[in-house]
């Protein structure tokens, strides 16, 4: 497969669900990572807020000390009327006084808070410090403080408590309480006493209530909804997009005529069949099936009931193939199929009776099929094993199926053809001429060959037939055989039977104007140029260019010329002869409708074909067919020509019976120009 194809399947295949999902998975993180900081950032602010509220009573404490400071006992007695426990200690940080447990420890650092920018000192309390400082700042060790809640708070919430007051007594750093003040966590602040000769340091209780957690949970909830809310939205246009894609593809490997697979999908399907590792040891078979006649089937009925008729045909073929094997509908009435196959005669096998099955497709109808076929065999290594088929082209293998399809004939029996290395050899020649026809044309490299005609009775020259060759100086001599049926079927057969009467007219007029006494040449025009309606004027105006008289020019049809459009080949014919030119029809005999043709067309000459006088001739058959053929010309006053004449006795019958000219190797073979022109002087 092109490398072009392949980045079509990879576009459709490969479309933006993965797209989707990857944003689908970043946009989750992103509002993970949102919600936590909200959490975080919510949760800090009221943590400041507390503890600026916090550091206002360890102020009040600070003067209340301050103007006491005379009095030590009085000042520490004032102190311990407060709710808060601390310690004051001295430089050397030996503790002087203190209230409650002390559970301040050695981790500290000064802090500004976003509400205060005042340098504050705190310590982490050493048994809930869930609060503590870090970068100049408050932290909260939220993933420790979140466990605590699920596992310490709610055993303890559990417990039947009575009201309290925050204000209370605090027996422990950190309490739950079930009214007002639900969560309460500890940080000890220092300041300064004494001018700085000792410190106080105070249990600070940054208290949430109720309505904090509530205002958070609402917080929490209306975010929770907003990220619920997107990531359905993107899980459905994942789904949709999925099933978006699913279809494409379907719609992309889908033949809309049989409803079966199509041909992208032969060859997506084919070439992964047969590069994979399991078939490695298998053989295949590439096939192109071909439904003859089936246009002529839609002219008699309908294109619908052709396409109908093309669906049951597909059915059929799949309905006796395995699930690795594969048949698409590839153009109007070609079909692609790739099957397994063990031995040759298996496969013949397995063919005819497939076109036994479906020429019995219709009832009313035997249909008649053709099928090129190709095989793949494994590739064996070294070792004698099996390998891999990492580099087949499926486009290329088919290919060489197609091109066996093309040299079955036309008939109304099926039948195939397998594909050898003569094939590629064709296919290449063909290439060259058709790559060459045109430098050679206009490079005179087409040589004119003439062929005498003689009267058997007489040995006298009376015309001759003009022939091509091909004299190429790349390829050396190459005989008609090899190019003229390429150019019949690539049309340019047309230009070469222009050349032809263009040079042959141009041969006699110099021969004329040498004073030599020409004779009739005939030139060969193809069945492909007699579709023009204007042939005649066309060889009329050629020979005219060339100024020789229209009587030297014989224009030779070919029998099957016949079996085409009869009125438009008897108006040209006419034609001609009131131009004044003779025509002549070839090789008759080879087909079946010859007398027939002889009845309509008005023909000057009739040249006998040359297998007439080749093989057996039991029972004198041959010799009495050829006599009554001259008869019945010379009845039409039509010249009876002979072609393939070789030896004396077929001239002494041929003279007796009154054939007009004789051309054949028994008096000349085919000669260039100049040695026909020692013939007409002699």
């Amino acid at each position: 497969m092109s490398d072009n194809k392949k980045k079509r399947f990879k576009k459709i295949k490969g479309n933006n669900l993965w797209i989707t999902i990857i944003a689908f998975v970043l946009i989750a993180v992103v509002f993970e990572n949102l919600f936590v900081f909200t959490v975080k950032s919510f949760s800090l602010y009221i943590v400041e807020s507390r503890f600026i509220s916090e550091y206002d009573i360890v102020n009040v404490m600070t003067n209340m000390y301050d103007n006491n400071s005379d009095d030590a006992d009085k000042a520490y007695k004032m102190l311990d009327e407060g709710n808060r426990d601390y310690i004051v200690c001295d430089k050397s940080g030996k503790i002087l006084h203190s209230k409650g447990e002390n559970t301040c420890s050695d981790e500290g650092a000064l802090i500004r808070t976003s509400q205060s920018k005042e340098e504050i000192q705190v310590y982490k309390d050493s048994e809930r410090g869930y609060v503590y400082p870090e970068d100049d700042k408050l932290a909260l060790d939220f993933l420790s403080f979140r466990d605590w809640i699920s596992e310490d708070v709610v055993d303890e919430s559990s417990i039947t408590m009575e009201a309290h007051e925050m204000d209370d007594d605090i027996e422990s750093g950190i309490s739950f309480v079930q009214d007002s003040e639900l969560i309460s966590l500890p940080i000890w602040i220092a300041v300064d006493l004494d001018g700085g000769e000792k410190v106080l340091k105070v249990k600070a209780l940054l208290n949430s209530n109720a309505g904090d957690i509530i205002l958070l949970v609402e917080i929490v909830g209306i975010m929770a909804i907003i990220v619920v809310a997107i990531l359905i939205y993107m899980l459905v246009k994942a789904i949709m997009s999925f099933v978006r894609q699913r279809r494409l593809i379907r719609l992309f490997y889908t033949d809309p005529v049989t409803g079966g697979s199509n041909w992208m999908w032969y060859l997506y399907k084919g070439e992964r069949t047969l590069r994979k590792r399991s078939s490695a040891g298998k053989s295949f078979a590439l096939i192109d099936l071909t439904f003859v006649n089936y246009r002529n089937f839609c002219v008699c009925h309908s294109v619908s009931e052709g396409e109908e008729l093309l669906k049951r045909v597909y059915n059929l073929i799949i309905s006796d193939m395995n699930k690795k094997e594969i048949c698409a509908h590839i153009s109007s009435a070609n079909f692609a199929i790739l099957i397994g196959f063990d031995n040759e005669e298996e496969l013949k096998y397995r063919i005819n009776n497939m076109f036994r099955r479906l020429e019995k497709t219709d009832e009313h109808h035997k249909l008649c099929f053709q099928a090129g076929i190709t095989y793949v065999v494994p590739v064996i290594n070294s070792k004698g094993k099996a390998v891999r088929r990492k580099y087949i082209n499926i486009e290329e293998e088919y290919n060489k199926a197609c091109t066996a399809s093309a040299t079955l004939t036309d008939s109304m029996e099926s039948q195939f053809a397998f594909f050898d290395d003569r094939l590629i050899e064709e296919q290449k020649w063909m290439d060259i001429v058709h790559e060459n026809q045109e430098r050679a044309l206009a490079n005179e490299e087409f040589v004119v060959y003439y062929q005498p005609k003689y009267d058997p009775v007489t040995n006298e020259l009376k015309g001759a037939e003009a022939l091509i060759r091909w004299v190429s100086p790349i390829f050396g001599f190459v005989s008609p055989g090899k190019f003229i049926p390429l150019f019949e079927k690539n049309g340019f057969i047309t230009e070469i039977d222009h050349y032809m009467i263009t040079h042959v007219a141009r041969d006699q007029k110099m021969w004329l104007d040498k004073g030599m006494k020409c004779v009739p040449v005939s030139v060969n025009v193809s069945r492909a140029h007699f579709i023009e309606s204007e042939l005649a004027e066309q060889i009329r105006d050629m020979v005219d260019a060339e100024g020789i008289p229209h009587d030297l020019i014989e224009i030779e049809l070919t029998e099957s010329a016949f079996f085409d459009d009869k009125n438009a080949m008897i108006e040209t014919i006419n034609r001609l002869k009131g131009y004044g030119f003779s025509v002549s029809m070839d090789d008759f005999g080879s087909g079946y409708s010859s007398l027939n043709s002889l009845k309509d067309m008005p023909l000057d000459v009739l040249k006998l074909d040359a297998e007439f006088f080749r093989g057996k001739n039991e029972d004198n058959r041959g010799e009495i067919i050829v006599s009554e053929a001259i008869r019945l010309a010379r009845s039409l006053n039509m010249r009876t020509v002979a072609e393939g004449v070789e030896i004396k006795e077929q001239v002494d019958f041929l003279a007796s019976e009154g054939c007009d000219m004789i051309q054949g190797f028994y008096f000349a073979k085919p000669m260039p120009k100049e040695e026909f022109e020692g013939r007409m002087k002699s």
